[in-house]
């Protein structure tokens, strides 16, 4: 990939305002996303970190502002080329949103019954495989999600992400319930994901270990807006009150402890 491919936009959102009722969440709010980066976003309580994500996978309108999504302003397109838009992303939900009455493999194939037509055969073949990719035993495919742990609910919910193969994976807290040994074994799973697959990852997180372990870029959320964009030492240097007690708090300290920075 050349070096002008690596660095193009493949999100840009330009005064983004989201709100419900008088509540305004976010307003005039810019962020770009680069093509093949891990990008966390993070922001204290009530931020929007996840009505951002909604907003630019259209799971909610906002009141003004412009997406564009592999350079096509999605807020514009007529629903038959949006949906064709939308299958070249994949989404995780912070409880990985499984339907119960569903096995796992049948989860994963919901997507290609929303999108394609193909045989059943194949598409077994197809849900063999993504369980194979997140690390999943193959009898797990047969399993309904009471049957499996958090751990694996959430390794199921990605492979149902990754089921149209997408150029750009959401995640939604990923990490969130998991014990620390799960947590740092999934963020390993999404960086390898990304570099085998190309993979560009918008990722939801309050997770420190996170941050520090597979993201190109932190995007932090502040005063209805994207107070700045930058890699880890950029956060560490900067002067803002919240960033500082974020990055420079305990948490932050053991975190980069646990990675060999400190």
């Amino acid at each position: 990939m050349g070096r002008s491919a690596l660095h193009q936009n493949i999100i840009s959102v330009r005064g983004l305002r989201t709100q419900f009722g008088s509540h305004v969440v976010h307003d005039h709010l810019d962020l770009d996303v680069r093509r093949g980066e891990v990008i966390g976003i993070v922001g204290g309580s009530g931020t929007g970190k996840s009505v951002l994500l909604k907003a630019i996978t259209g799971l909610l309108t906002p009141a003004a502002g412009q997406i564009e999504v592999f350079g096509v302003d999605l807020t514009a397109l007529p629903d038959d080329e949006r949906r064709q838009q939308e299958r070249r992303w994949g989404v995780l939900f912070q409880d990985g949103a499984l339907f119960s009455s569903l096995t796992v493999a049948q989860n994963i194939q919901v997507p290609q019954r929303e999108h394609l037509k193909l045989p059943q055969e194949l598409m077994d073949e197809l849900a063999a495989i993504k369980i194979r990719m997140v690390g999943l035993p193959a009898d797990a495919g047969a399993k309904f999600p009471s049957e499996l742990s958090g751990g694996m609910r959430k390794r199921s919910g990605l492979a149902r992400a990754l089921s149209l193969d997408p150029e750009i994976v959401f995640l939604d807290e990923p990490t969130a319930g998991l014990d620390p040994i799960g947590a740092a074994a999934f963020d390993q799973l999404i960086k390898k994901l990304q570099q085998t697959l190309g993979l560009t990852v918008f990722m939801v997180t309050h997770d420190l270990d996170s941050l520090y372990a597979i993201c190109d870029r932190i995007a932090v959320l502040a005063e209805k807006r994207v107070i700045v964009v930058g890699t880890m030492d950029d956060m560490m240097a900067h002067d803002h009150p919240w960033i500082r007690e974020y990055f420079h708090g305990p948490r932050s300290r053991a975190a980069q402890h646990s990675l060999g920075k400190a």
